[in-house]
């Protein structure tokens, strides 16, 4: 059931639903992550960005895609947040069957350049191509990459960038940030926006950001076109305060003893997730 982004969000796009990109930094968080899925009988992008490539390395990939070959869901292995050119030909190299490429921190005319190029070459192939425009932000140091202000994404623009760049799907920028908020920020979705960018560009828009927004705005936000929704702080979170908790017995040392309670705390966190975005039973419709 391995496929790519394109074929994910075609039918998350037409039925109205959105397909849960779970960010993954260990291959432990990896089986628990397509466990669930599975549970739920729900299709998953598993997004990996740059950073968590360095960190598990290149070849765990090999493994990833086979795992998801015997998958009874489709699953997409994602490069989340690819900033160069380069970077999108080594994970096309290495087994990804969709890319992001993020050049929203540059002008309006390189982020279509550089949009465009990707496009062209991952098309090519036969590869999915996610694209951003406007600026997310960014909680804090151990957040992904974002801005230290939100730019958000204008309608106008997306219409010129979606048909300029040939990209399969749009991460908007709608009012959120990247992490966990903090206690003096209050997460707030501009609806009116995305509805207006979705009725002009009708393809798949994707939500990046959304750990820390209410449960009824990220349900509204499905509703009205986001068919992709990253989630990594949030089940990152469970993963390792749940590690902590376990860790205070100091006699654990094999992962076998440690880690498992972990995964079932990220599940949980993941399963309400899937439930949210009403993807859980849509594996049934690829």
């Amino acid at each position: 059931m391995l496929t790519t982004g394109k074929v994910l969000l075609a039918v998350a796009n037409e039925r109205n639903f959105a397909v849960p990109a779970f960010n993954i930094s260990d291959y432990a968080m990896f089986n628990g992550i397509v466990d669930i899925s599975e549970e739920k009988n729900a299709p998953l992008f598993i997004g990996i960005h740059p950073d968590e490539v360095r960190h598990i390395g290149v070849d765990v990939i090999a493994a990833m895609t086979q795992r998801a070959h015997r998958s009874s869901v489709p699953i997409a292995i994602h490069w989340d947040h690819g900033a160069t050119y380069q970077e999108m030909l080594t994970a096309i190299r290495i087994g990804f069957t969709s890319v992001m490429i993020d050049a929203s921190m540059q002008s309006f005319e390189e982020n279509i350049a550089l949009s465009r190029k990707v496009a062209d070459t991952a098309h090519a192939v036969g590869l999915s191509v996610e694209a951003e425009l406007g600026t997310i932000g960014k909680t804090d140091g151990e957040a992904e990459d974002g801005s230290d202000a939100i730019i958000y994404t204008d309608p106008a623009d997306a219409v010129t960038f979606v048909r300029e760049t040939g990209v399969d799907s749009l991460a908007v920028a709608i009012g959120t940030y990247h992490g966990i908020y903090p206690k003096t920020l209050k997460p707030e979705l501009k609806l009116d926006l995305l509805k207006e960018i979705k009725d002009r560009v009708r393809i798949p828009l994707v939500l990046h950001g959304g750990s820390g927004n209410p449960d009824e705005e990220i349900a509204q936000s499905v509703k009205l076109g986001i068919n992709k929704i990253n989630i990594s702080s949030d089940i990152k979170l469970a993963y390792h305060m749940k590690m902590r908790e376990v860790l205070a017995d100091e006699g654990l040392r094999e992962p076998l003893s440690i880690q498992p309670p972990c995964i079932d705390a990220m599940k949980a966190v993941a399963g309400q997730k899937i439930d949210l975005f009403e993807a859980a039973g849509k594996a049934s419709l690829y």
